[in-house]
């Protein structure tokens, strides 16, 4: 059983999610403009390699994916347990392959002596960093914002890549989680255009 987008997510109800990306202004993701004769399989791989590095500095583990011709799906799991494991140098260093991180941070990264009040401003902004690194809307922003200016370069345009806000539904039991995991894999092989998978490459 789901849940809508507009529900808050809760890891208390479910760590699974199944979030969906469309493009708009007849973008593509992959495939071939039959109107031009254009291929953008290319792009798939630009998802697929940003996947792989947020989940590598990332609590969120990834059950399955397809992209598609204009939209992409991606079911997650939040690794709480993982997040919370992390040692405050675990935090700065993953928050730092992704972000420039704050000039404290950089010190601390440097192994550079803090006072005691550095320590615990660091601290409260690096438990700000372990959540965000556990977020999947901060998953899905890093992922949309990277693939949308990517594309509008190749593309020679400005503006919005992406249909709004993704959309989720929360996956509240094994069965619904192991339904949508195979509609995920399934649409490629539905539409022709490739494989299924069901982890990473």
């Amino acid at each position: 059983m789901g849940l809508p987008r507009k529900s808050p997510i809760s890891l208390e109800a479910t760590p699974y999610y199944h979030c969906v990306s469309r493009c708009v202004r007849r973008a593509f993701l992959c495939g071939r403009d039959e109107r031009t004769g254009r291929c953008f399989e290319h792009r798939r791989q630009w998802i697929e390699d940003r996947l792989l590095e947020l989940v590598g500095v990332s609590a969120l583990d990834i059950c399955a994916y397809a992209v598609m011709s204009n939209h992409y799906h991606v079911v997650l799991h939040i690794n709480a347990a993982q997040a919370e494991a992390w040692t405050l140098h675990e935090v700065v260093d993953r928050w730092h392959q992704l972000c420039k991180g704050s000039p404290l941070s950089q010190r601390f990264a440097r192994n550079e002596a803090l006072h005691a009040a550095e320590l615990a401003q660091l601290e409260e902004v690096a438990a700000e960093w372990r959540a965000r690194l556990m977020d999947i809307s901060w998953f899905m922003r890093m992922l949309n914002e990277s693939i949308a200016k990517q594309a509008n370069q190749e593309d020679g345009c400005t503006g919005r890549f992406w249909e709004g806000r993704f959309k989720s539904q929360a996956l509240l039991d094994k069965r619904a989680l192991a339904a949508c995991m195979a509609y995920v894999d399934l649409n490629p092989i539905r539409t022709k255009m490739t494989k299924p998978r069901t982890t990473l490459p």
